[in-house]
């Protein structure tokens, strides 16, 4: 299914008037704010957020997982659907693949596909926590961290095949996420297994194109829940270090114990240049993969606040790689998507509504009220009708969700793929 241009714009009419009012009483209040709302617009409309292959489909649990009926059953369905959320949100202009669930059948014909919707293709993420058939050794006690040097070899490799799949597909990163670790005491030597670590992480990133980065990734638990190899920001920063400069950090909102202070940690990655990448998400008890800003929306925001503040008084650090990893298996995944691309535009532009030299002058001054008073009032503004005027400047939808459900556009998914389809992945 494509969703071309006049559907959108049909959908629009019905609700333009009341954008145009609600926008320029936003505007003219942000105005007299010395705010430029032309520029806001224009920084809205430049942030792209990657969309996963794997959460095209409905997600699951270690109880079970269940279908969603339309969902995309090839890569070039998930391509598919992903244009799909580009043209109502117009902020979804990448997809990111996890190998080998997404692996092209034909290199041209997919980047043929992908251009036709608008899309690049971001990151691509290697898979060290399942074991594959085509694969002689098992990952069942680690992969890179594995005490057996065929076992370290066969996921060198896989990342090394992962890599030369992005250099098709023009993609320019590599994601590790290691599930290594252990689920008892004295199972594991933790110093030998961060030492191997280390060395399987180098090997991988002498294989990196120039231009390229790797994105080291981190996670206090799960699927071993006495120990995990790389437990936090601390150790990826540490493996990051030890790799080179185009090794980073990527940080995902759910992999932090409860209550762990997030912004803090986004601050010091980009002090330090590290930062390399983002993934979204929401959590209630640990990494639920929930729908961005469905739980802990000010917490969203705080982050933003010091991302924004890293993007323009941190050059040593490079503009970081956006992406969403969450996933669900109640909702439908593609209204799921939509929600979590408005709570990241929204937290965003929020974020680029504080006054920075203000709120550094508060802090110098040790006005502790003031500084909350900024950062409050920035949060409590209704920029709706501002993220509005991005998607219609840029061809997108007024209201995406309204528009989706409007066109009926999951029915027409369910006519074209029936109702047993089953997306690739977990």
């Amino acid at each position: 299914m494509r969703l071309n241009s006049e559907r959108i714009q049909e959908q629009n009419k019905k609700s333009l008037s009341d954008h145009e009012s609600q926008f320029d009483f936003l505007a003219n209040n942000l105005t007299r704010q010395d705010i430029n709302v032309a520029d806001l617009v224009q920084q809205l409309c430049d942030f792209q957020v990657a969309i996963p292959s794997w959460a095209l489909g409905a997600g699951g649990t270690r109880f079970g997982r269940f279908s969603y009926p339309g969902e995309p059953s090839s890569l070039e369905q998930k391509l598919d659907d992903v244009g799909i959320l580009h043209a109502l949100t117009q902020t979804a202009g990448a997809i990111s693949l996890h190998i080998p669930w997404d692996i092209p059948e034909d290199y041209s014909a997919i980047k043929e596909r992908a251009a036709s919707h608008g899309l690049v293709f971001d990151a691509v993420n290697s898979n060290t926590f399942q074991d594959q058939k085509t694969h002689a050794e098992s990952y069942k006690y680690g992969s890179l961290s594995n005490t057996e040097k065929a076992v370290r070899e066969q996921a060198i490799q896989h990342n090394i095949e992962v890599i030369e799949i992005g250099k098709r597909l023009g993609s320019k990163s590599v994601t590790v996420w290691l599930a290594d670790g252990s689920n008892f005491p004295g199972q594991n030597n933790f110093q030998t297994s961060l030492q191997y670590t280390e060395d399987s992480l180098k090997r991988i990133y002498s294989h990196l194109p120039e231009d390229w980065k790797l994105f080291i990734e981190y996670k206090p638990y799960e699927p071993n829940f006495y120990s995990t190899v790389i437990q936090d920001w601390g150790t990826s920063f540490m493996l990051a270090n030890a790799c080179g400069e185009k090794a980073y950090t990527l940080v995902d909102l759910g992999h932090h114990l409860p209550n762990t202070n997030i912004e803090q940690i986004v601050s010091i990655l980009m002090l330090k240049g590290k930062l390399g990448g983002f993934h979204f998400n929401d959590s209630k008890y640990g990494d639920d993969d929930s729908t961005v800003g469905s739980v802990k929306p000010y917490a969203l925001f705080l982050i933003f606040n010091e991302l924004v503040y890293g993007m323009n008084n941190n050059p040593q650090n490079p503009y970081p790689s956006w992406m969403i990893d969450a996933s669900h298996n109640i909702k439908d995944p593609l209204e799921d998507l939509m929600q979590s691309l408005e709570a990241i535009q929204e937290a965003y532009a929020k974020a680029l509504l504080v006054d920075q030299k203000a709120l550094r002058e508060a802090q110098e001054a040790h006005d502790v009220v003031g500084c909350q008073e900024m950062l409050q009032a920035a949060y409590r503004t209704d920029i709706r009708p501002l993220l509005q005027k991005t998607r219609l400047k840029a061809g997108g939808a007024l209201y995406p969700l309204q528009a989706y459900r409007d066109l009926k556009i999951r029915k027409t998914l369910v006519d074209e793929r029936g109702t047993e389809s089953v997306a690739t992945g977990l």
